[in-house]
């Protein structure tokens, strides 16, 4: 009878212990995945999200590939702040907004941000398809247009697995992947 006792104790005890790893595994999980995946500059991501329909998590994973949430870094081709903008880029999505763009105020997360959320809501409007609108992100309107009218690949975005930079590629991987992971699809 005692032996019985004590094999219940330590299955009981075995269970807690497995638990209680559990729960901590999954805390753990979520501080790693808070500190990777951080949701910085919560107040212009939202605030912009929203002004130009855009998921706030397509927002955070686009800033997330292309600085990883550094403000003061400029890339060697000259894109500037969270959003990597160009300089030209930035002007053209400002016209009739009553800003003055500059590579200092590019710097400015409330500018960049603005700036990048409103371009990729162009971008989805036009290719209306986000892997497509990405493509134009990285690569270019222009390069994105040439590869549709070539029929490299489809202007419906089902084969852009297909475009011919390896670089977009990768950045289109990359942000799909960042996304589904602040969407909580992929922990």
């Amino acid at each position: 009878m005692a032996g019985k006792k004590h094999t219940r104790i330590n299955i009981i005890k075995l269970l807690l212990a497995v638990i209680l790893l559990a729960i901590l595994l999954t805390v753990m999980r979520k501080i790693i995945l808070n500190i990777s995946y951080p949701e910085k500059y919560k107040y212009y991501v939202e605030k912009y999200s929203e002004e130009y329909k855009i998921e706030k998590e397509l927002i955070y994973a686009i800033i997330k590939a292309e600085s990883n949430f550094r403000e003061k870094i400029i890339s060697p081709k000259a894109a500037i702040g969270l959003m990597q903008l160009l300089e030209s880029t930035a002007k053209d999505v400002a016209k009739g907004m009553d800003l003055e763009i500059t590579k200092e105020t590019l710097l400015n997360p409330d500018i960049n941000i603005n700036l990048g959320t409103k371009y990729i809501s162009v971008l989805i409007e036009k290719y209306e398809n986000v892997e497509l609108a990405l493509a134009a992100y990285n690569a270019g309107r222009g390069n994105v247009d040439r590869w549709i009218e070539e029929g490299i690949i489809k202007a419906d975005g089902t084969d852009v697995e297909k475009i011919p930079y390896k670089e977009t590629n990768n950045y289109i991987r990359k942000v799909i992947r960042n996304y589904k992971i602040y969407k909580k699809e992929i922990i």
